[in-house]
């Protein structure tokens, strides 16, 4: 795995993330599991999401209580990990108390990495629960692990152009002392811009190179066959020791998106599975205003950190791969003459 520095979701105190990971098969999961009592929100732009108990998330619902979240491969068969990180979480004695029960409280939201994988394997209820065992406050792996596994990016040329996608992340500490983090799993449509505007991964003709997907699209009639599939998604948890209320949970989730349209595009597309989630342990006295900002920024790093640090898989490159291709096919400039 290249070692690319940035910070971790974990720099949150009391936050645990694991992962499990197939990179035979191409999939895995990752599941972050704030402490007892942490507040959870979900704010969801993409057209195609494919997601589980979203709606104890919303501003109305009653339960505030997240007792862990579940970002998975396999697309809506994935969902099923969340069964074995809902066992993990009841052994633990973890969950909201019903009385004869402690029921575990798992938000999921899954990218589809079926067409990467041949859909050789989902991750299944032993996959979730082994996330969980292996969660952690160390810092966690990034770049083609867990939920990132099978992730790609670039898909407006089909398959023939993808780039490798990944899990990235990105912290900061706020002059307050509250910390704010992100985690993001970049399974894309659009392509992935640095931070000149350049593409780091994306779209790629063996002639071209990176074509731009933002541009590319205005050159594709409507019925593009490549545009009519819903197989595409970028997921994104923020967490903080902030103590905000549900609702500034949902409202910085909001905010955390604004940074994902900064680095990628095209975003929030009818195709995209967009989701962001926000928890919060409440620790910390601070502002949902500068947790907001302060995640927009975290989440544009974390993306390109996502794709900075994958590897190939199953014949799709990186991006960095991809533009070493390219320059190596350029022709030479021929020699001046004196």
């Amino acid at each position: 795995m290249p070692d690319v520095p940035a910070g971790r979701l974990t720099d949150v105190p009391g936050i645990r993330v694991g992962h499990w990971t197939d990179a035979d098969a191409g999939t895995g999961c990752t599941v972050i599991i704030p402490p007892p009592g942490a507040i959870g929100a979900v704010d969801v732009r993409g057209g195609g999401a494919s997601t589980r108990e979203l709606e104890l998330l919303a501003p109305l619902a009653g339960d505030r209580e997240v007792t862990a979240l579940l970002l998975t491969g396999g697309s809506a068969f994935g969902l099923a990990a969340a069964d074995g990180v809902m066992r993990w979480c009841e052994e633990q004695g973890l969950g909201i108390d019903a009385g004869a029960v402690r029921i575990p409280i798992v938000p999921a939201a899954v990218i589809y990495d079926l067409g990467i994988t041949g859909n050789a394997r989902r991750p299944g209820p032993d996959d979730g629960y082994a996330a969980c065992v292996a969660a952690s406050t160390d810092p966690h792996e990034v770049g083609s692990v867990g939920a990132g596994t099978g992730a790609t990016v670039g898909k407006v040329l089909g398959q023939r152009g993808w780039c490798k996608g990944g899990l990235g992340s990105a912290s900061a500490r706020l002059l307050d002392g509250a910390t704010v983090a992100v985690l993001v799993v970049v399974n894309a449509f659009g392509d992935v811009f640095d931070e000149r505007g350049e593409v780091l991964a994306g779209a790629w003709d063996a002639e071209r190179g990176f074509v731009r997907a933002p541009t590319y699209v205005l050159e594709a009639p409507p019925e593009h066959p490549r545009l009519n599939n819903g197989e595409h998604t970028t997921l994104v948890c923020v967490a903080t020791d902030a103590t905000l209320t549900k609702i500034e949970a949902g409202q910085v989730a909001r905010m955390a998106q604004t940074g994902i349209a900064r680095a990628v595009a095209p975003v929030h597309t009818p195709l995209d599975g967009d989701v962001a989630f926000c928890v919060t342990t409440g620790a910390r006295a601070s502002s949902a205003f500068t947790c907001g900002v302060v995640a927009g920024e975290l989440a544009a790093q974390a993306v390109r950190h996502a794709v900075r640090g994958a590897v190939a898989l199953r014949d799709v490159p990186t991006g960095a791969e991809r533009a070493l291709q390219h320059r190596h096919a350029q022709p030479l400039d021929p020699p001046r003459e004196e």
